[in-house]
This record gives C-alpha cells, sequence and structure tokens, in this order.
C-alpha cells in the first residue's frame, strides 16, 4: 500500500534488447515499492514511455492482458488485423496473446502508460527494431520480465526464457 509520486525513466538503448532498439524513448517501471510482509499490491505493473517521433513498439505478444492509456501525442495502434491512428484519451484494451504494436506517428513524444495485471511481464517479438550489428537476425526466444526484481533486487536474475507454446491463440 503505497503512493508512488515519483519514478525514473530509463532510455531503452540501456536495457540491451536487440528486439526492440529505440535510443530515442524511454521506460520507466513502476510496482508497488511496500513489501511482500505488508499490505501491498503485488499483482500490478504498471509501464510509463515516452515514445519519440518515428519510434515503434514492434509488434508483439504478452499471455496478459493490458490495458493502455495514451496520455500525449498520437499513435497508429495495430491490435490484431485492426490498425488505427489514436489520439490522446484514447484506452486501448488488449486480450491476452493478441499481436500488437505502436507508432508514433506524430512530431512530438507520445506518452502512454500502461498496467498489467502481474509483476511478471512475459513478452514474444513478432517483428523487430534491431539494435545495431543485429540487422536480419529473428526475433529471440519470448522472455519474461520480473519487474519487482528488475527494480529491488538483481537485474541478472530478473529475465528468464519462457515457452513459445504459451503464446499460441
Amino acid at each position: 500500500m503505497s503512493i508512488v509520486e515519483n519514478w525514473e525513466y530509463t532510455p531503452l538503448d540501456s536495457f540491451d534488447d536487440p528486439d526492440d532498439y529505440r535510443p530515442d524513448s524511454e521506460l520507466a517501471l513502476v510496482i508497488d515499492p511496500a513489501q511482500p510482509n505488508s499490505r501491498f499490491v503485488g499483482g500490478l505493473t504498471v509501464f510509463k514511455e515516452r515514445i519519440a517521433p518515428g519510434d515503434r513498439i514492434p509488434l508483439h505478444q504478452h499471455t496478459l492482458e493490458e490495458v493502455f492509456f495514451l496520455d500525449e501525442g498520437h499513435l497508429e495502434v495495430t491490435l490484431g488485423e485492426e490498425r488505427r491512428e489514436i489520439s490522446p484519451g484514447a484506452v486501448v484494451f488488449i486480450p491476452s496473446r493478441v499481436p500488437h504494436g505502436f507508432s508514433n506517428v506524430g512530431e512530438t513524444v507520445a506518452r502512454i502508460h500502461a498496467v498489467f495485471p502481474r509483476s511478471k511481464v512475459d513478452i514474444r517479438y513478432l517483428e523487430r527494431n534491431p539494435a545495431p550489428g543485429t540487422e536480419g537476425a529473428d526475433p529471440g526466444p519470448p522472455i519474461e520480465y520480473d519487474v519487482r526484481e528488475v527494480l529491488e533486487g538483481d537485474p541478472e536474475k530478473a529475465i528468464r526464457v519462457v515457452s513459445e507454446e504459451a503464446f499460441q491463440l
């Protein structure tokens, strides 16, 4: 149980993700920092992101449901077979395993925040924003991030490879 008023944005190129290289975009991960032996919200994670003009979040899937809010800017959203442009105030509900991605089609930074129903968030890339030197490679295997471990523990232990089968529709 807590109120989080300050969080730190980290440039996405510092995450060393060969499948989603966006050096001009930033991400903040937000969880309830209270400890498990007290009353806390352990089952929700918030991603806050600043997406640079022209950048895109490549097509991907999660085994979790997601809801994201466009706070500022203009995005083109791909959600399954649907593709459309959205404006500030839009709320996008994403069912589990549905391929989705976003492109900043505006001239300013787009600001979003997304909510996931767990502190462990998985992702399977279907497309890539290749990091330099990885062009032409296929997307890596699906991975799961333990966001609490990323923020409070050992980042080396926070990422694990997960089964492709879990992502099948």
